[in-house]
């Protein structure tokens, strides 16, 4: 079943198949061959041992429906809403072996993606009161990008950019590499197709300045700024670029950041910082 807020099926099985084979391969589960009568069949639940915001219940079902197609699962708690502990997110019945199986792979993505959510919404609380939106950057896990920033979606968060090749971002290096601020908006100008977005990062007042002196920057991206020159910045863009505050945006923060006014705060926090939520198996 489709779930709010997912992506087609044919998009994550890829790398549930790879996580799977990573646990079965070459010879399948020699425990469960071992110790497990063939025949048995149990129901299982999957338990929110704290509370949170869950994510990854698209993904886990899969991993079990992979492994056992005949298996019936039951989702009582969708991705992108709250648990508290002691919650029952997904019910799955049939083989003991089956769901045995697929268990550990199920969990391993469902408490990492829980966990993104939940630190998300976190984010997203300290918003309140503001139009500022929270979003994630590139610093995801090497194969799991998908599923991470589906994960802060889950929890209220926004997508940055996918990779290199959906927008341009010129960071400091790229402007030395290409002789300053005046040449690389120049030559992204000319290079961008009218479908994608120039983003130029800036961590000077004199910088930003020039930036809106030139003109094509369509964001700003406000890098390791005070919370007093982040206020300076807001004053002097006056609407012209959507601004985006980052670098150290941590939990303790944001609020105080997003109180001046800027338009998205970026947090590679959400996902390369996020702790595994607790979440269980129980027959």
């Amino acid at each position: 079943m489709s779930q709010p807020n997912s992506l087609p099926d044919f998009l994550l099985e890829p790398l549930v198949r790879m996580a799977l084979t990573e646990d079965l391969a070459p010879m399948g589960d020699a425990t469960t061959r071992a110790v497990v009568p063939q025949g048995v069949r149990y129901e299982a639940r999957l338990n929110a041992r704290e509370a949170g915001v869950v994510s990854g219940m698209q993904i886990a079902a899969m991993a079990f429906r992979m492994v056992d197609a005949s298996l019936v699962i039951q989702t009582h708690i969708y991705d992108g809403q709250p648990c508290k502990a002691g919650d029952i997110l997904m019910t799955i019945e049939g083989a003991a072996a089956s769901i045995l199986m697929g268990e550990r792979v199920a969990l391993n993505f469902a408490g990492r993606m829980t966990g993104i959510a939940t630190l998300t919404a976190g984010f997203v609380a300290q918003t309140q009161g503001t139009s500022t939106r929270i979003t994630c950057t590139r610093k995801t896990t090497p194969g799991l990008r998908a599923v991470e920033k589906l994960a802060v979606t889950h929890g209220g968060g926004h997508n940055h950019r996918y990779g290199l090749s959906d927008a341009i971002l010129i960071k400091d290096n790229h402007i030395v590499a290409a002789g300053g601020i005046s040449a690389v908006l120049h030559a992204a100008k000319a290079a961008r197709s009218h479908m994608m977005r120039i983003e130029l990062e800036v961590d000077r007042i004199d910088q930003l300045e020039e930036a809106l002196a030139i003109g094509g920057a369509d964001v700003i991206l406000l890098d390791n700024m005070t919370t007093p020159t982040l206020i300076e910045a807001v004053k002097l863009n006056a609407g012209r670029a959507t601004l985006e505050a980052s670098g150290n945006m941590k939990l303790d923060r944001i609020a105080e950041v997003a109180a001046t006014g800027v338009d998205y705060i970026s947090s590679g926090a959400l996902t390369h910082s996020a702790r595994t939520l607790d979440l269980g198996l129980d027959f």
